[in-house]
């Protein structure tokens, strides 16, 4: 090799194929954005069942037992809404851990959107819950959080 390596051509190609990856989680973001929970009301099953269960849901608290008796009659619709919707690991034989990083965020979101339709809705307590019940470890407990810290932090700005 005669003279000094320049780093910049090979810098600015990484740079492009990072963009390029980037870009295509950008899509799919965008994409799950305007798909998220279209099913439910779209599908009739899963509309009446919803619209009967909302409601009660929102006056209880997450995790409870009286939370845990509206899914009991809410199972016919999410039965339905998970088969169809990969950002619940109930759609996954293997839970989360068969999830994609692109899986998890809309699943995040979702369960801060949900935590806000609560009266007493709390997303960190929430992903301490989600943790027994979907059985995941303290290092992505800990992502999770992270990834809240910051969206509030951009929401505050």
């Amino acid at each position: 090799m005669t003279g000094k390596y320049d780093c910049r051509k090979d810098t600015e190609k990484h740079i492009k194929r990072v963009a390029y990856y980037l870009n295509i989680c950008k899509k799919e973001l965008c994409k799950k954005s305007k798909r998220h929970d279209f099913d439910k009301i779209h599908d009739k099953t899963e509309k009446a069942l919803f619209d009967e269960y909302t409601p009660k849901l929102k006056h209880c608290t997450y995790g409870s037992d009286e939370y845990k008796s509206f899914l009991v009659g809410l199972k016919p619709a999410l039965d339905i809404h998970y088969k169809n919707n990969r950002h619940h690991p109930e759609h996954f034989a293997n839970g989360i851990k068969d999830m994609t990083l692109l899986d998890l965020l809309e699943m995040l979101c979702d369960w801060k959107a949900s935590s806000e339709r609560h009266a007493d809705g709390d997303i960190y307590r929430s992903i301490e819950i989600n943790q027994s019940r979907f059985g995941y470890s303290d290092e992505l407990k800990t992502i999770l959080k992270n990834t809240i810290d910051y969206l509030i932090s951009e929401m505050n700005r």
